[in-house]
């Protein structure tokens, strides 16, 4: 599994970034890539051209991942940003739309308090890559992510 982090550059500067977190733990299973309107990442095109490729957002077309869910993917494109940076880069990124949408549901608020006018059951990009790991079944990732997040917390709280 591989995470591309399609991130806002306004993202990347802050220190409340949790996008960050899933970069250190995954290494080389994720690669952050700065959003740009008007030049799309040329590997990124690619991976969307050729390989069997998600994106993590919620959509009405969205597929709920549940533990049921039995669509798995090799590669997924989480949106790294506030929930209103993630809408312009959705919207503004024609080459997102044709792809196959997954979302996840909340079972429990969102642990992240950083930021103000969050979504209501929205959650942040390291707990949705939680989550998506534990989809996967990669477990040791989810665990070793989970651990890096309450440490972060517990140093920005």
């Amino acid at each position: 599994m591989n995470i591309f982090l399609l991130t806002h550059s306004r993202e990347i500067v802050k220190k409340n970034n949790t996008g960050a977190l899933v970069a250190t733990v995954l290494g080389d299973k994720a690669k952050v890539i700065t959003w740009e309107r008007k030049h799309p990442d040329v590997d990124l095109l690619a991976h969307i051209q050729g390989e069997n490729i998600a994106l993590l957002y919620p959509s009405e077309s969205s597929i709920a991942i549940t533990s049921d869910t039995k669509v798995e993917y090799e590669n997924y494109i989480v949106i790294d940003g506030t929930w209103q940076e993630a809408r312009k880069i959705y919207n503004k990124s024609p080459y997102l739309h044709t792809l196959p949408t997954i979302t996840i549901t909340a079972t429990e608020p969102s642990a992240y308090m950083l930021r103000r006018n969050q979504k209501v059951n929205g959650l942040c990009t390291v707990e949705c890559v939680i989550e998506l790991c534990k989809w996967q079944g990669h477990v040791y990732f989810s665990d070793e992510l989970q651990l890096i997040f309450n440490k972060f917390l517990a140093k920005n709280m």
